[in-house]
């Protein structure tokens, strides 16, 4: 068995608000695993729209930021957060095989309730469990899943939550080789969605920011439109038979457009505001299916493991920081300047 500290270096969040919100810690207890989790030496931890969210209690509804967890109710403070893990098991519970140890995983980000295993509970590291800004992370054995992938760590860093939650929205709305309209295109989750798109054979239209249009293309969209377009008047009315929605925002309304009668929706972000304007008429007149995605039947991460293995998908690593640099990390993911992931490394 290797070497574990009884210390580790680590980031709490020490409540909801801004960047000082986060503490960067070099004397924090390494958890012990229980007997049926394993204890993972974290080699690469990626940085997702979640982080930020949970930071600063944008999943709450009310001004208080009670409820400010993925789950809905009031995260427990201090916590760590990270929702994408790489790393290599170091130890594990009195119930978990000795083969384990030494195998590099990644960790499902959003974790089956052990109480209701088929029920879709929300309980997702970095929120509701202690995650990956850390230099050691405990974890159920039955949520990590050792791949057979020459990937360096960052580039199975990036991969989790992002492609997860891609994979969950195009695993819901059971897509084909049909044509798709990916409004978010250049984000972790968004170009994500065109690879997993493309393993389906599907037709792809791209919507992202006018200086990102030919890296979006290089990613396998066959066809990019700006934030800035009128998408009716670009692409015309009923055209699409799904839309991939990550942005919501004030022009909302023109997805529903496009939507070809019979077209399926589906929604898993609102980095442009999630309030919209729903006229009723569009939705039962065009019988439209609508689509809420967060929780993640398992098969959708047994997809990814699949999909790295066989070489359908690649990574999209945008940069790499230490973790002690997060606040810097956060900053730059704000800006929204890179194509992909940025990754931490502790």
């Amino acid at each position: 068995m290797k070497y574990i500290p009884k210390t580790m270096h680590a980031v709490f969040l020490t409540g909801h608000g801004g960047l000082d919100k986060l503490e960067y810690k070099t004397d924090v207890k390494v958890p012990i695993p229980k007997d049926d989790e394993v204890l993972i030496k974290i080699s690469a931890a990626g940085i997702n729209n979640t982080d930020i969210n949970t930071r600063t209690g944008w999943y709450s509804k009310n001004k208080s930021n009670a409820g400010g967890s993925w789950s809905g109710a009031p995260l427990k403070f201090p916590r760590i957060q990270g929702i994408d893990v790489c790393g290599t098991i170091v130890s594990a519970g009195s119930k978990i095989k000795s083969s384990r140890l030494g195998k590099r995983v990644i960790v499902r980000p959003m974790q089956t309730d052990p109480k209701n295993p088929k029920k879709p509970n929300m309980i997702t590291l970095g929120s509701e469990l202690n995650g990956s800004f850390a230099q050691y992370v405990a974890v159920k054995s039955s949520e990590t899943f050792h791949i057979n992938s020459k990937w360096k760590d960052a580039e199975l860093a990036s991969i989790p939550c992002s492609y997860s939650t891609a994979e969950g929205l195009i695993h819901k709305v059971k897509l084909g080789a049909e044509k798709i309209f990916i409004n978010g295109a250049s984000g972790g989750v968004g170009s994500a969605a065109i690879q997993l798109a493309k393993i389906r054979k599907a037709h792809i239209t791209a919507q992202c920011s006018s200086s990102k249009i030919n890296e979006v293309k290089k990613i396998g969209a066959n066809k990019a439109v700006s934030r800035e377009s009128n998408l009716v008047k670009e692409l015309g009315k009923n055209k699409y038979d799904v839309v991939i929605d990550l942005v919501a925002g004030k022009n909302w309304s023109q997805l529903l457009e496009i939507l070809k009668p019979g077209g399926r929706y589906a929604v898993s972000g609102a980095i442009a505001g999630p309030i919209v304007n729903l006229d009723v008429r569009t939705l039962y007149l065009k019988d439209l299916t609508f689509y809420g995605s967060t929780y993640q039947p398992i098969e959708v991460f047994k997809n990814l493991i699949r999909y790295i293995e066989k070489g359908q998908i690649k990574p999209l690593v945008a940069k790499t920081y230490p973790l002690k640099e997060i606040k810097k990390a956060q900053k730059d993911f704000l800006l929204k300047k890179h194509i992909g992931k940025l990754v931490l490394i502790p």
